[in-house]
């Protein structure tokens, strides 16, 4: 499950409706999705997995006018891989929502909501996550340098990145850190 960091007011949360809560006042939509039996496995074809969650996909569709889905593939042998996460791992706004549903993997979003404090939200397998168009953010795979996932469109030339002159996302370091590192206390603080 996603879990939610305020790096500038040392402040976690973690739980599906105190996510849900801190976000909805950014316009980030956030939710889970079962990604048990009897789905596909996360490495099927996107063409199995675009089948397998089609209801969810399709209500997505309903509400957010979104025209086109696909499955994202990254992995350490993806071809030109640095060059590819150097596009999404500076601050960046984008003409259309970034709609990601993850199957595999984990990031990070680190979202820059205008006049307030930057917050990372840490995203692995059943996490669906919808940033709105506009939204000043960066995105960064964990170490392991994999993620899978589902991307909805309204126009996928809108999901081009427009970079943030004088971005802040180098002052905070593209960490991803599992429920083992985090402080039992710092779990709880909602």
């Amino acid at each position: 499950m996603a879990r939610i960091s305020i790096p500038d007011a040392a402040r976690e949360i973690a739980g599906l409706e105190p996510i849900r809560a801190f976000l909805a006042p950014h316009g980030i939509t956030y939710e889970r999705w079962d990604t048990g039996a009897p789905r596909v496995p996360p490495d099927a074809e996107p063409q199995d997995i675009l089948a397998a969650y089609a209801p969810e996909i399709d209500a997505l569709r309903k509400r957010g006018g979104y025209v086109a889905a696909d499955v994202i593939n990254v992995t350490p042998e993806t071809p030109n891989l640095q060059v590819m996460l150097n596009k999404f791992n500076q601050e960046h706004t984008h003409a259309d929502d970034e709609v990601r549903f993850i199957l595999k993997g984990r990031g990070v979003f680190h979202i820059h909501p205008r006049g307030g404090q930057v917050f990372a939200i840490y995203v692995e397998a059943g996490d669906l996550l919808n940033v709105p168009a506009g939204t000043q953010h960066w995105f960064d795979v964990c170490p392991e340098r994999t993620i899978r996932a589902i991307r909805l469109f309204k126009d996928p030339a809108g999901w081009t990145p427009a970079y943030v002159a004088g971005g802040v996302h180098a002052g905070y370091a593209p960490i991803c850190l599992g429920p083992a590192y985090l402080p039992t206390e710092a779990l709880r603080k909602h």
